[in-house]
Parts: C-alpha cells; sequence; structure tokens
C-alpha cells in the first residue's frame, strides 16, 4: 500500500540532500554539463524546481503544465542562474510542494499528469522522489545510483518494469538482482533473464546506464523505449 505521508518526509529528506550537495558548488560548477545530454547542472536544478510546481498544478486539479513548449522555455530561462537564486527556487519551491501535499485531499482519486497520463494522487509524492533522487544522480557530482535508499530503488523498478509490461517492441524479460528479487517486463514473445545489482537493474531501466554490467540469458539486452 501507498504511504504518500512516508513518500513526502522522503522527498524532503531527498530535497534536502541535494541541496546540501549543490550548496558546495560556485556559480561556474552549474554552467557545467550534468551528464543528460545537451543540458548543464543549472538545466537540472531548474527542471527540478519547474517540476515541484507542475506537480502542485496536478494535485490541485490543474494542467501539469501549460504546454511542452512552455516547460521547456521555463528551464531554459531559468538554467543560467545564479547558484543562490537556484537554491533559493529549489528550497522555495520544494516547500510549495510540501505545502501541497499536506492539504486534506481524497488521496484516493485520479489525477492527470502530461500527455495524458493518469494516475492515482497517493503516487504523486513518489514521482517526486523520483524527480528529486535521479536528477541528483544527474548531476555528477558523486551522489550515484548505489547511493540511492534500497526502498527506493526497488520501488522504481517495480515501477519501471510494470510501465514496458506489454509493450511487445520489448521481449518478455525476466529481471533478477543479485539478492534474488525478481520482475517481469515486457510483451509476451522471447524470453530473455536480465539479472545484476539492483541499482545497476534501475539504472538501464531508467536509461541511466547501458547496462554492460548486467547478464543477460535468452538473448541480448533488450532495447527500451525512452522514459
Amino acid at each position: 500500500m501507498i504511504d504518500h505521508e512516508r513518500d513526502l518526509a522522503s522527498v524532503r529528506e531527498a530535497t534536502d540532500r541535494l541541496l546540501a550537495a549543490a550548496a558546495s558548488w560556485d556559480n561556474a560548477a552549474t554552467a557545467e554539463p550534468s551528464r543528460l545530454p545537451g543540458w548543464t547542472r543549472g538545466h537540472v536544478l531548474a527542471h527540478v524546481a519547474r517540476n515541484a510546481d507542475a506537480l502542485v498544478n496536478v494535485l490541485q486539479g490543474r494542467p501539469m503544465y501549460a504546454d511542452a513548449a512552455t516547460r521547456d522555455a521555463d528551464i531554459e530561462r531559468d538554467a543560467g542562474r545564479p547558484l543562490d537564486v537556484h537554491l533559493a527556487d529549489l528550497r522555495e519551491s520544494g516547500d510549495r510542494f510540501q505545502a501541497a501535499g499536506a492539504e486534506p485531499a481524497d488521496w484516493s482519486r485520479t489525477v492527470e499528469l502530461r500527455n495524458g497520463v493518469t494516475d492515482s494522487a497517493s503516487r504523486i509524492p513518489f514521482r517526486r522522489w523520483v524527480e528529486v533522487a535521479l536528477h541528483h544522480v544527474d548531476l555528477g557530482v558523486g551522489y550515484e545510483l548505489e547511493d540511492l535508499p534500497e526502498e527506493f530503488v526497488l520501488r522504481e523498478i517495480d515501477f519501471l518494469a510494470e510501465r514496458f509490461k506489454g509493450l511487445e517492441s520489448v521481449p518478455a524479460t525476466t529481471l533478477r538482482a543479485s539478492d534474488g528479487q525478481g520482475w517481469t517486463t515486457g510483451g509476451t514473445s522471447g524470453e530473455v533473464v536480465v539479472t545484476g545489482p539492483a541499482p545497476e537493474l534501475l539504472g538501464w531501466l531508467a536509461g541511466r546506464r547501458d547496462g554492460s554490467a548486467l547478464k543477460t540469458e535468452g538473448g541480448p539486452l533488450p532495447e527500451l523505449p525512452p522514459l
């Protein structure tokens, strides 16, 4: 069962961790490339802040973003700001998300995200945790997938395995973590077994690693669609 209050607390912890890491930078560090193609660290920080406001919109029944062009323009607009402005924006937007999450609400209701995607309101705090945690890794500042909480890693593997389930472009795939935990994903044809440490499985599913550290049986490592 999803515990949105516990997830909100995890979001706060992840946000504080990101803020503490970024506080040690200088302005030049924000202009350095991130691990995301075409984005500097400033782009990543701007996206994380604007995503908080977008998820406030979702929780309060408004469109997540006005449109894709506005979303992209807002990130470009904010990417080049000084570090102290980024930090203040991250902190304030994170506080707005926490405030929205503390409002009395029916957490079982269905809400709409981007591109017609819907989900339970109760999962929105976890979605926010994903944004903060994975983009912290994307900054390339020494925080890696192996540093993520085990609960987070396993839950995000659950989520992504479910997302790719039923896609006939992906062969039927069994995922096995080194500790024995398992998942299934993909379509109905073929049968591939992918084995490795849970952080490596997450990195591959989330498009953060190429899967070269994983072992496969029954065929090559499947190609996954972009998230």
